[in-house]
């Protein structure tokens, strides 16, 4: 191949005490890659810290305008994607060795259009806390609307597949839409159950205020066009297995 096998889009935004561990998780992977970060106008030292980087020809660090939001600073990583597979990488998480080239094993081995990993969770310096939340083997698209068991970081799709589903609605979950919108077309994903991912658990994220996330959760569902009474029963398995999840 003349180019990289995979993408890697990072959106960033004042990420200056996390981002290097990211980056540095990036480039163990065994795995022909490119890292693409979008700085989302950081206000602290994000840029600097990626100084050391700047040489090597397989990273590209772009700064937007103004503030985009994440779903904006995705769509821009992957328009500029090179790679045959594109992998998604929050500047607060970081992977284990050996995550990419795994899942490139499965992926190569199927027809599927995502694979997504398990999770360990971490604490915001960086800790464990002893628990993991896995993934099926075989995610179907009833599955997903049950609860959002796809985490972002922990994504690897088909380059055409990330193109033709942006992701969009970012008052949202607007990585759970693409899944959706993803499944819902193609069926089924493939998760790895191992704690391939190290994701950081922080109050300050979208995902950490937990009322807040559950009301972007009511409204996927809507979103995608289910009525009033589907989307209450979909949101209370979601309720069910978020008590579960992060027990």
């Amino acid at each position: 191949m003349s180019g990289p096998l995979v993408s890697v889009i990072m959106p960033a935004y004042n990420s200056g005490k996390t981002i290097r561990q990211a980056v540095d998780s990036v480039y163990g992977q065994q795995a022909s890659l490119e890292l693409i970060v979008i700085d989302d106008c950081s206000e602290d030292d994000t840029g600097s810290q990626l100084e050391s980087y700047r040489q090597r020809p397989d990273f590209y660090y772009i700064r937007n305008e103004k503030n985009q939001g994440v779903a904006a600073s995705r769509n821009r990583g992957v328009s500029m994607a090179k790679g045959k597979y594109v992998a998604f990488l929050d500047s607060d998480d970081w992977w284990a060795e050996g995550k990419l080239k795994e899942q490139l094993r499965v992926m190569e081995e199927s027809s599927a259009p995502l694979c997504c990993t398990g999770r360990e969770l971490m604490r915001a310096d960086g800790s464990a806390t002893g628990k993991y939340i896995g993934v099926k083997e075989r995610i179907a698209y009833r599955d997903l609307l049950k609860h959002n068991s796809i985490n972002c970081s922990s994504v690897l799709l088909r380059a055409p597949v990330a193109r033709e589903f942006p992701m969009c609605y970012d008052q949202s979950h607007e990585d759970y839409i693409a899944w959706l919108k993803i499944l819902k077309k193609y069926g089924w994903a493939i998760g790895i159950d191992k704690p391939y991912l190290k994701y950081r658990c922080s109050s300050g994220g979208k995902s950490g205020r937990k009322w807040k996330s559950a009301k972007m959760t009511f409204q996927a569902y809507r979103y995608m066009g289910y009525s009033l009474p589907k989307s209450c029963l979909f949101f209370l398995s979601y309720a069910v297995h978020g008590i579960y999840k992060y027990r």
